[in-house]
């Protein structure tokens, strides 16, 4: 028996074993398996390890999405966690490009998307509030957001969680560094069925610019005085 034989359940299972390259790939060979790689039903898990993956056209994005997780750990991706104001005009150009390809794809994701259950973003640094809150209301079904290192989320993405997330059971924002002890309270006093944890963040020193950060030494030193 031919593959093109086997039946579209046969097949839908059998390219459920395939990386994205490779469902492409295997594609490309006949209209049969084109149609079986643009079933919707093949498409309720993406994974992305790269931000170049985000802006291939081999993976589908559309409302049978039901889990989506970016995480990178690349040497060059750490860039976009260094403050603005330290970065050479190299990084600048590096991070903005980085930070164009996942806002446009976040809000692919809010256009075609609607019943996300669980988006986990890595090491995202380029990652705003704003995209957050647009994602919260535009998937309402969203049950665990999980964010880990995402270095711009701030107390305004928990606010958007507890105004907009209706559905949401699991709330991670580990090692997100401008997250406040009092953001957390917050989360934890209106919405106590969610499961927070928030590892490492309300310990971490928080983004200012030297001018602020200046102030706030200046004001350390007179509470030490008095």
């Amino acid at each position: 028996m031919q593959l093109t034989q086997l039946n579209r359940e046969c097949l839908l299972h059998l390219f459920s074993f395939l990386d994205k390259n490779s469902r492409k790939s295997l594609a490309k060979t006949c209209h049969k398996l084109l149609e079986v790689f643009q079933d919707p039903l093949l498409w309720s898990l993406l994974t992305f390890h790269s931000p170049a993956e985000l802006t291939k056209d081999n993976f589908l994005l559309g409302p049978a999405l039901k889990h989506l997780s970016i995480c990178w750990y690349a040497e060059r991706a750490k860039v976009c966690n260094i403050e603005d104001w330290m970065k050479n005009h190299f990084q600048k150009d590096f991070c903005t490009r980085h930070e164009n390809t996942v806002t446009d794809f976040l809000l692919q994701v809010c256009n075609s998307c609607p019943n996300l259950l669980s988006l986990t973003l890595s090491g995202c640094g380029h990652v705003t509030d704003e995209c957050i809150s647009l994602l919260l209301r535009s998937c309402p079904k969203l049950r665990t957001l999980k964010l880990e290192n995402c270095v711009r989320i701030t107390d305004q993405t928990l606010e958007a969680a507890i105004c907009w997330g209706r559905s949401l059971q699991t709330l991670h924002v580990d090692f997100c560094r401008n997250v406040t002890q009092t953001g957390l309270d917050r989360v934890r006093r209106k919405r106590p069925s969610v499961t927070l944890r928030a590892d490492r963040s309300a310990d971490m020193i928080p983004d200012s610019k030297p001018g602020e950060r200046l102030v706030l030494e200046k004001a350390s030193s007179k509470v030490v005085q008095l």
